[in-house]
């Protein structure tokens, strides 16, 4: 799993019970137990902005998620260190300098909130890239 990965699993399932698991049909001894595949299931749009005001409201921390990468990640509990957004930075294709850190946290912010709205999220449209 990747880092963006991460980051969508944290805000599209955040405060969301993970669904029940079924209980497995008991096979008869001459039956083999085959697995259907697990359809897929649509996912509800989740209000990205508004799932990211909570985690701020309830972590009492003055964190910008709305303009830092950085802060978005330590909002969600993720490394938010240089390493893993050059990590994130190479899964999403950038093709910049990555040591001109500045430059890069601001495309980073920008293709994760573009991403997040291409997947399902909710996304106020000044937040995109």
């Amino acid at each position: 799993m990747g880092i963006f990965s991460d980051i969508m699993d944290k805000i599209f399932h955040h405060g969301k019970p993970a669904a029940p698991a079924a209980a497995p049909a008991e096979a008869s001894p001459t039956e083999v137990a085959v697995a259907a595949p697990a359809a897929p299931t649509p996912m509800d749009p989740v209000d990205v902005a508004a799932v990211l005001d909570a985690l701020k409201a309830q972590s009492g921390q003055e964190l910008n998620w709305r303009v830092s990468i950085v802060d978005m990640m330590k909002l969600l509990d993720l490394d938010s260190s240089l390493g893993h957004r050059k990590a994130l930075a190479a899964e999403l294709n950038y093709t910049g300098d990555t040591n001109d850190s500045a430059s890069m946290n601001i495309w980073l912010h920008g293709q994760v909130m573009t991403k997040l709205s291409e997947n399902g999220g909710i996304v106020p449209s000044e937040l995109k890239a």
